[in-house]
């Protein structure tokens, strides 16, 4: 692949809802601009980007992948993303290297859920953006339909740049709303032809509000728009341009990936429209001087760069895949890990086309490239010179709520499980392993149920290794509400030397829920001597880490040692410690015991039309609604205390509820006391889970 410049370079990022069509029409792109002699289908598993066996299992997108292709002198940096909500994190990574999208609208589903969100991300982002309605060789696909519900949701800002010629229900041509002209495909060629009557009044509706936005773009403009004067082509291309890199404007065309008709407008519209990197703007912190770096893709800067993606493949290895932020990088290169304080040799540079990687001399600003095997590097390092070092904002990756408790098939695959989930976390950065010691289980943490089964299936073919995933164990701790006086005397005789160790306690609440235990000895007259203290306390901090309600951490008990006995000969620390043991579990159980159980402040957010549904479960998984406040978009953010148990499932759930427009979030807030129902219930499930294992 020839070097290209930063003017002729476009970054392009594919959005939209899972089953749209975007890895269709990456595949059309590569197919119209040579990179492959045939077209891939996702159902044959052999487009370009959904390379993974996972991928092609599944027909769906998981990772997000580039195609580079170059088009017309131009190369343009095609980034498919993922349309499912659980891979959002992929999404995150393509939208941080991209300098614009193409939002994918399926003709006949219409307007989904997952092309709303991908116009909100745009919008966070200001991401100028084409919408392309996809399928219009179905029957039953709509391109008026979408330039409806787009127009009602988002405004006059929505403006069709080209308009569907049928001929007997089928999709033939297009009418282009710029230059009023109709073309009709015949076999490859296109060939030009009238201008169907039923779409002139359209047509005309739609070049109006182009002409009105060409208008406002300068004073002079304006006063030859109403001095009754046309524009040329070149300065309404020009002007809409300007347009569509400001946002104010958002093209909307159509086409069939399948049989490529559309596509080559496409093409033609991201070249002319979108806009280069040299018009997008980057900034860093220049870590000598504590000044902002103005990178802003500018070549004759010095060279710098961050990382947007890390690709952990077992078969081809470790890529980073960049983004250059400014200056020019060539192979060999020395570049300074701002994060990881490391100063590493690039050697070759890629361009990385699904997973191939094609080699290239050097990377211009604002180019998408990989690097091989560089040992201390993760997504969102930033590379510079050590001369100037530049460290860079890390993009903004959704936090994985959604966890289930996994253990090894085999027990001897504990460590080669840890290494691969450390490699999997490493490329997905939603994807979080946390050790719960204090239940002994080990969780993982995914956006999804389905994302989380693609983890276990990754596991078991790219590291062979299994592992099965359970309901989670939850953090539940034990405390008492009364106090007890207990005794207990060990007494153990055995030929030679006996055991003996017999203590008098009272249990009470400490009022500090913070701590296991206080100890406090209150002990006269030498009936415990002093040294064998430590060893009462001892008992009493192993006890707590098992209660002896149902084997939880116990917190918030404060015992007292006052009394008791010992023998001269056959007292020892041992034995002391083993009564303070026993005395506990016996004045724990008659202090009035209860299971304490996590609360979570939860955050969800949906819209209004959802509020009734969203609040009425919340109820039933115990939840408490505090308080509902509205937000931009017709939506409204109700909080809520929960118990952590009543999460289990709610990602599926709220999504479902809410057509997958619900979102949430949550955070522990506190312990408090679980109703009886729920305690007596977790107490006979603990015991049979024990007695049935050597927990």
């Amino acid at each position: 692949m020839k070097v290209y410049t930063t003017d002729k370079i476009r970054n392009v990022v594919l959005l939209g809802h899972g089953g749209a069509g975007k890895t269709s029409l990456a595949e059309a792109f590569a197919y119209l601009s040579g990179v492959t002699s045939r077209m891939g289908k996702v159902t044959d598993g052999n487009t370009i980007s959904d390379y993974s066996k996972e991928e092609q299992k599944r027909k769906f997108s998981i990772d997000t992948s580039v195609v580079p292709i170059e088009w017309e002198g131009y190369k343009i940096n095609v980034i498919d993303a993922p349309g499912y909500f659980d891979f959002v994190g992929e999404v995150e990574e393509a939208i941080s290297a991209a300098g614009a999208a193409v939002i994918v609208v399926n003709g006949k589903s219409g307007l989904e859920v997952g092309a709303q969100k991908a116009w909100e991300l745009c919008e966070k982002y200001k991401l100028p953006r084409i919408i392309y309605v996809s399928n219009m060789d179905v029957d039953n696909a709509s391109f008026r339909q979408v330039v409806e519900d787009m127009t009602n949701l988002y405004g006059k800002k929505m403006a069709p740049f080209h308009l569907p010629i049928r001929e007997n229900e089928k999709f033939v041509g297009y009418v282009n709303v710029i230059t009023e002209k109709a073309y009709k495909w015949q076999g490859k060629e296109v060939v030009e032809c009238p201008v169907p009557e039923y779409s002139k009044a359209n047509l005309e509706l739609c070049r109006d509000t182009l002409m009105e936005a060409v208008a406002e773009t300068s004073e002079e403009f304006m006063e030859r728009y109403f001095g009754g004067e046309t524009f040329s082509e070149a300065e309404i291309r020009a002007a809409l341009r300007t347009n569509v890199c400001d946002c104010s404007i958002v093209p909307m065309t159509m086409g069939s990936s399948i049989l490529c008709q559309g596509v080559y407008t496409l093409l033609d519209d991201i070249v002319k429209y979108l806009p280069s990197p040299e018009n997008r703007e980057v900034a860093g912190i220049n870590m000598k001087t504590s000044e902002v770096y103005h990178a802003d893709y500018d070549f004759s800067k010095a060279k710098s760069a961050y990382i947007w993606k890390t690709i952990m493949d077992p078969f081809i290895g470790k890529y980073s895949l960049i983004k250059v932020n400014s200056g020019v990088l060539k192979t060999d290169d020395l570049m300074y890990n701002v994060d990881k304080d490391v100063e590493e040799k690039i050697g070759k540079l890629y361009v990385m086309q699904g997973n191939k990687p094609l080699e290239v001399p050097e990377l211009h600003a604002g180019d998408i490239g990989a690097l091989a095997k560089l040992s201390d590097a993760s997504t969102g390092d930033s590379l510079s010179t050590k001369a100037t070092t530049i460290k860079f904002g890390k993009f903004e990756i959704s936090t994985p709520y959604t966890y289930k408790r996994y253990t090894p098939k085999n027990k001897g695959d504990v460590d080669k499980i840890s290494q691969a989930l450390q490699k999997i976390s490493q490329e997905d950065l939603t994807v979080k392993v946390v050790n719960d010691s204090a239940n002994r289980q080990m969780l993982l943490y995914g956006m999804g149920d389905q994302h989380l089964d693609i983890i276990v299936s990754r596991l078991l073919n790219e590291y062979k290794v299994e592992v099965d995933l359970d309901v989670p164990r939850i953090a539940y701790k034990e405390t008492i509400r009364k106090t007890s006086d207990v005794e207990y005397k060990y007494k153990k005789q055995s030929g030679g030397h006996g055991q003996y160790g017999h203590v008098k306690m009272r249990f009470s609440p400490s009022g500090d829920l913070e701590t296991p235990y206080e100890f406090a000895q209150e002990v006269v007259g030498g009936a415990v001597p002093k040294n064998y203290f430590p060893a009462v306390e001892k008992g009493i901090q192993d006890s707590v880490v098992k209660g002896p309600l149902a084997a939880y951490p116990v917190v918030g008990v404060k015992a007292v040692l006052y009394d008791g006995s010992y023998h001269p000969v056959d007292s020892s620390e041992m034995a002391f410690k083993t009564a303070a043991s026993q005395a506990f579990k016996k004045g724990f159980l008659e202090a009035g015991p209860i299971l304490l159980e996590p609360i979570a402040s939860l955050k969800v957010t949906v819209p209004d039309a959802y509020t009734g549904d969203v609040m009425g479960d919340l109820n039933k998984r115990r939840g408490r609604v505090l308080g509902m406040n509205p937000v931009a978009g017709g939506k409204q953010v109700i909080e809520a205390d929960i118990p952590m148990s009543g999460l289990y499932g709610y990602c599926t759930d709220l999504r479902s509820m809410t057509g997958g427009r619900g979102e949430y979030s949550y955070a522990f807030a506190r312990y408090e006391q679980a109703p009886s129902d729920v305690q007596e219930k977790e107490v006979a499930a603990r015991a049979s889970e024990l007695s049935g294992s050597d927990d």
